[in-house]
C-alpha cells in the first residue's frame, strides 16, 4: 500500500517572537521541519507534501527537492491546510500520515509502527496518542467500550470525568487517503475562529460508521509541539539526551552527557571517549578510539582513528589517524592533516595540507600552504600568505626544518630536507638540502648598555618625572 505524508508548516508561530519561521528554528543543529522530513522518509513514506504559508520562500528553499510544497495562502485552520494537498494526492489510493512541522521529536519508528497498526486495523483513521501526567490544556481521547476512538474533546469542553483522562491527542494522524479528502470536503468552519479543523474529520468519519483507531506512543515527548522558546529549549534538551544515548549504546563513552552537545547528523566510532564541554556539529565524523575534549568544538569535519583533540576548534577540516591536536589549536576550513601529525598549543591552520608525521608544536600560523611529511615547524613560525590583495601559497618539502620565529613570505618554496635558521625572513625559494639564513649579523658594543641607561636617566630627570 502506498504511503504518503503531509507536513503542516504554514503557521506563523507568533509566540516564537522571531523573524525566522517557526519550523526553521533548529533543534540539535537541524531545523524542526528537517527532523520531521527525515522521520517520514525513514518510515517509508514514498511521497511527502509540505504545506507552506508564512515565510513560504524560506521554507521551500530549505525543503528543496526532499518534498513537494503547496501553498496555503490564507491560514484557515489545520483542515484547510491539509486540503491544499488535494490537487496533488487527493485521488491517490493508500495511507497518508499528517504530522506537524513543529514536532521534531517524533521518531521514524513511531511513524512506521503507527502506519502498520493503521493498515492492519482497516480503520479509516488512526490517531497518535500519549499518556501524560498533566494533560492540562490538551485534547482528551474519548474511547468507546471496544476501545475505539469516539471523539476528541478539547480541555475547555471537558466534563468533570473527562478532565481526569490522561490520554491526549498528539496531533499526528493516519488516514485512508481518499476517505481523508472526502471528509475534508464536509468540514465546516462554524466556530468562533471561523477555521476548518482537521480534528473534525474524526467526528465525520465516526458518524459515517467508519472505524477510528488510536496508536499510543510510549514516549510522550513525541507529542510535544514547539510553540515558543521555552518549548524549543526543552525539545533541544530531550533531543540531545536521545542523541547521546544512541552514541553510548553504540560503544561511545560520554563522560558527562549533560555537558556534551552532539548534533543530529554526527557519527562517532566505537571506543571513542568524549570529555565534557565538547560540541560536535553538522556532519562531523569521528573515528574509533579517539579522545575528544574537554572543550573541543568541531564542525563539519572528518577525524580519523586514534586522534586526540583537546581544547581546540575545527571547522570543515580533515584529520588523519593518530594525530594530536591542541590544546588551544584552531583549524580553519580546508585544513587537512595526514596521519600522525602533531598540532600544538596556539597553532592556527587555514587551507593548509600537512603530510604524515609533520609537527607544528606551538604558537605558529600556517595558511595557504602545502607541507610535506616529517616537517618540523618551530615556535612562532608564520607563512605570510596575504599582501592586502591576494593570497599566495607556501610549499614546504618533506623533512624540511623550519626554525623558530621564521617568516615565510609567500609565494615561496622550501625544498626537501632544507633547513631554515631561526629568526629568518625568507623571500626566495630554498633548494633541497640547502640551509637558509636571512637575518642581520649580530653586533655587540662593549659597555654600551650603561651608556643607554645613563641617557635614559638624564632624560627622566629633565622632564621632572619621579
Amino acid at each position: 500500500m502506498k504511503r504518503m505524508a503531509v507536513v503542516l508548516a504554514a503557521g506563523l508561530g507568533k509566540r516564537m517572537k522571531s523573524k525566522l519561521h517557526k519550523v526553521l528554528h533548529p533543534v540539535c543543529g537541524k531545523p524542526m521541519v528537517g527532523h520531521v522530513l527525515d522521520a517520514a522518509a525513514a518510515a517509508g513514506c514514498e511521497r511527502t507534501i509540505v504545506v507552506v504559508g508564512h515565510g513560504a520562500e524560506k521554507v521551500q528553499a530549505y525543503v528543496g527537492d526532499r518534498a513537494e510544497c503547496v501553498l496555503q495562502a490564507e491560514q484557515l485552520g489545520t483542515g484547510h491546510a491539509v486540503l491544499q494537498a488535494d490537487k496533488l494526492i487527493g485521488g491517490e489510493a493508500g495511507t497518508t500520515i499528517v504530522v506537524c512541522g513543529d514536532t521534531p521529536l517524533i521518531r521514524p519508528e513511531t511513524i512506521r509502527a503507527m502506519l502498520d497498526a493503521h493498515e492492519r486495523s482497516g480503520a479509516a483513521a488512526t490517531l497518535l496518542t500519549a499518556v501524560v501526567p498533566d494533560p492540562s490544556g490538551l485534547g482528551r481521547i474519548i474511547r468507546g467500550k471496544n476501545g475505539s476512538v469516539e471523539r476528541i474533546v478539547e480541555h475547555k469542553d471537558c466534563s468533570e470525568d473527562e478532565l481526569n483522562i490522561t490520554e491526549i491527542n498528539a496531533g499526528t494522524y493516519c488516514f485512508d487517503n481518499r476517505k481523508l479528502f472526502d471528509a475534508l470536503g464536509k468540514v465546516k468552519n462554524d466556530n468562533a475562529q471561523g477555521e476548518y479543523y482537521l480534528t473534525d474529520v474524526i467526528g465525520i468519519l465516526h458518524e459515517a460508521g467508519e472505524a477510528v483507531a488510536a496508536y499510543r506512543t510510549p514516549d510522550p515527548a513525541e507529542a510535544a509541539g514547539v510553540n515558543d522558546r521555552i518549548a524549543l529549549a526543552e525539545a533541544e534538551r530531550l533531543m540531545r539526551e536521545r542523541i547521546n544515548r544512541r552514541h553510548m549504546e553504540a560503544g561511545v563513552t560520554i563522560i558527562d552527557p549533560a555537558a556534551t552537545y552532539i548534533e543530529a547528523d554526527v557519527a562517532i566510532g566505537a571506543d571513542t571517549v568524549i570529555y565534557p564541554g565538547t560540541v560536535l556539529r553538522g556532519r562531523t565524523v569521528i573515528g574509533e578510539d579517539c579522545v575528544i575534549g574537554p572543550q573541543a568544538d568541531i564542525t563539519d569535519s572528518v577525524v580519523g582513528r586514534g586522534v586526540t583533540i583537546r581544547h581546540s576548534v575545527l571547522l570543515e577540516s580533515e584529520v588523519g589517524d593518530e594525530c594530536s591536536i591542541g590544546p588551544y589549536a584552531n583549524l580553519r576550513p580546508k585544513s587537512k592533516l595526514a596521519a600522525g601529525c602533531k598540532i600544538g598549543d596556539f597553532v592556527e591552520l587555514k587551507n593548509a595540507s600537512l603530510g604524515e608525521g609533520t609537527k607544528v608544536s606551538h604558537l605558529s600560523y600556517v595558511g595557504d600552504a602545502v607541507v610535506g611529511r616529517d616537517v618540523n615547524i618551530g615556535c612562532g613560525a608564520i607563512t605570510v600568505n596575504y599582501d592586502g590583495y591576494n593570497k599566495s601559497v607556501t610549499e614546504i618539502g618533506d623533512r624540511a626544518f623550519i626554525g623558530s620565529n621564521v617568516n615565510l613570505i609567500a609565494p615561496v618554496k622550501i625544498g626537501e630536507g632544507a633547513y631554515v635558521v631561526a629568526g629568518s625572513t625568507i623571500t626566495q625559494d630554498v633548494k633541497p638540502n640547502d640551509m637558509a639564513i636571512a637575518r642581520e649579523r649580530q653586533v655587540n658594543k662593549e659597555g654600551y648598555a650603561e651608556r643607554l641607561r645613563a641617557r635614559a636617566r638624564a632624560k627622566k630627570e629633565r622632564s621632572g618625572q619621579n
